[in-house]
């Protein structure tokens, strides 16, 4: 979905939400286990945990179950209520740190919802409604408190129909029992480099400071660090579910959102109605974490590209250069002045490359992007200082979402633990894609030096019949999640249906400027019609040119 479009995107729509986001009778589980028996066992024996781990799981996550489906979610007015509409409600459900102890430490999750309108948008005739639409929008370390405003859009409003829409914020993000691993006051300061060819001394330092942070998610988390992960993810999934009453979840899940999202449909295929997977992570067991990261630095390079042609078919409105080689050289020229005098004194080459790099996830952002770069180069720095600054008040925001982040891809999977094979395989990578990669590297490189036990991955895959026909949705050029993702994921899960947005890079397609794409997902959520395997959607309009600068969002802190 716009990955998470109704949360951190440029499209049209989700500017409204990011904007509001900135401003400070239950059903039982049912009978054999939360996990569904022997599919449940499978699934443990595939992520590498012993037998009586694996069952004091399932166990556990029946119970946490239960109790929320006995609890359910007391609905009430929202943190911040007088700057929200007053159809959106919030509550908390309670689940266990550690759902092998299912009676011991429990940690609340913050959740939000908007009740279905029970009205058709086209005709204002009665609809019936369908129960709740569960949303995450990835990260990992992104928050969807806010995701039930989308039904205030048009795309959304035969949706928001329909369905309670349902948001929440996961484990360790937001007021869900908040993650940090640093003092926010010491996060996102500016100016930065961005070598792309790092010297020796320049990686030295950057190990020393991911070896600090590593440090600093253990003092700061103590022995809790280790229980932030993408199965306890997927377990709060179900403990959500049967919270809200529902006996079968609907989910639709963007981005890192379709990992846990497909853990969960390895894990519960019995509690699943409806699921959404939006620009899929590639979740084969030896692609998480390090090779999906190196997938992703690779991706960017060709992404980075189609945005440089753009520019390039506009050298009449920006003047940076009418071929993609000469739109580089005026990056570079920048970047030289901006390492030499930062601009406004927070911007720098780091500044510049996030920036930009956020244009490979939205193309929405090319010509806010392309004419910041194009006035700095003319003489007036500040819709670049604007756009890439770093933004003071969303520090302990963003530290959040990182600490997050890092410790569920950290815990997800073993990582190198040796620089050499860091420094070998992205100085190769560098050559031909040097981008993003080492952006990445200083993204991740906490992961060698973590202090909590990794996971062997879940081998996520469902046999036919074992659960109900599910919606893949992704753009063929898409950076963050590259395509080959999603089709690893259709194929995994058997009775999947692939819709493609060819020709298109944007970062989760759901509920965005695509007719097309937007065809399928409501046939599918609002009736369960789905085409057969596999559909093709034309990709949409490229952006216009904008002549002028016009204000708009700063750079915020990107997810997977």
């Amino acid at each position: 979905m716009r990955a998470a479009a109704v949360l951190s995107s440029a499209a049209a729509g989700s500017l409204l939400l990011t904007a509001l986001a900135v401003v400070p009778g239950a059903a039982a589980v049912p009978a054999g286990g939360a996990q569904g028996g022997g599919t449940a066992a499978t699934a443990a024996a595939r992520r590498g945990g012993t037998t009586a781990a694996a069952a004091a799981e399932t166990r556990g996550t029946a119970v946490a179950a239960a109790r929320a489906a006995a609890a359910g979610v007391d609905f009430g007015g929202c943190f911040g209520a007088q700057d929200m509409p007053g159809s959106m409600q919030c509550g908390t459900v309670r689940v266990p740190l550690d759902y092998a102890h299912p009676d011991g430490r429990q940690i609340d999750l913050a959740v939000s919802r908007v009740r279905a309108t029970h009205r058709d948008p086209r005709g204002g005739r009665s609809v019936p409604g369908q129960g709740a639409l569960v949303f995450n929008p990835g990260g990992p370390g992104a928050d969807g408190i806010y995701f039930p405003l989308v039904g205030l859009l048009p795309e959304w409003k035969r949706l928001a129909a329909a369905y309670d829409l349902v948001g929440y914020s996961p484990r360790g993000v937001g007021r869900s029992a908040p993650l940090s691993c640093q003092d926010p006051r010491d996060f996102l300061r500016g100016p930065s480099p961005a070598p792309t060819h790092p010297s020796p001394a320049y990686k030295r330092k950057r190990i020393a400071r991911a070896k600090a942070y590593a440090r600093g998610c253990a003092e700061r988390a103590g022995d809790t660090l280790r229980h932030y992960d993408s199965v306890n993810n997927a377990r709060d999934l179900d403990v959500l579910r049967a919270a809200l009453g529902e006996h079968r979840l609907t989910f639709m899940g963007a981005s890192y959102g379709t990992y846990f999202g497909a853990l969960y449909a390895t894990l519960f295929p019995s509690h699943v109605r409806r699921m959404v997977f939006d620009a899929p992570v590639d979740p084969g067991p030896a692609r998480i974490g390090y090779r999906n990261s190196l997938a992703r630095s690779a991706a960017f390079e060709g992404r980075w590209a189609d945005l440089r042609e753009w520019i390039a078919r506009h050298d009449d409105v920006y003047g940076l250069g009418t071929t993609a080689e000469e739109v580089l050289r005026s990056y570079r020229r920048a970047r030289q002045r901006l390492a030499a005098d930062p601009a406004g004194g927070t911007v720098g080459p780091g500044e510049l490359q996030g920036m930009l790099l956020q244009a490979g996830y939205y193309d929405d952002y090319w010509p806010q992007r392309a004419r910041a770069l194009s006035a700095y180069l003319r003489g007036d720095p500040e819709p670049l200082i604007e756009l890439a600054s770093p933004v003071r008040e969303a520090a302990a925001e963003a530290e959040n979402a990182k600490a997050v982040r890092t410790a569920v891809e950290c815990n997800d999977a073993p990582w190198p633990r040796d620089f050499r094979v860091w420094d070998r395989d992205n100085t190769r990578l560098a050559r031909v894609a040097p981008f993003e990669t080492w952006d990445s590297v200083w993204a991740h490189l906490p992961c060698a030096y973590w202090p909590a036990p990794r996971r062997r991955p879940l081998d996520v895959r469902t046999g036919p019949g074992e659960l109900p026909p599910v919606l893949v949705l992704a753009a063929e050029r898409d950076a963050a999640s590259p395509y080959r993702g999603a089709l690893a994921l259709h194929r995994r899960l058997s009775g999947s249906v692939l819709v493609t947005e060819r020709g298109s890079g944007t970062h989760g397609v759901a509920g965005g400027p695509n007719g097309c794409v937007n065809g399928y997902l409501d046939a599918y959520l609002l009736d369960g019609r789905l085409p057969e395997r596999r559909a093709d959607c034309a990709p949409h309009p490229e952006p216009e040119p904008e002549p002028e600068a016009e204000p708009g969002p700063r750079a915020a802190p990107r997810g997977n």
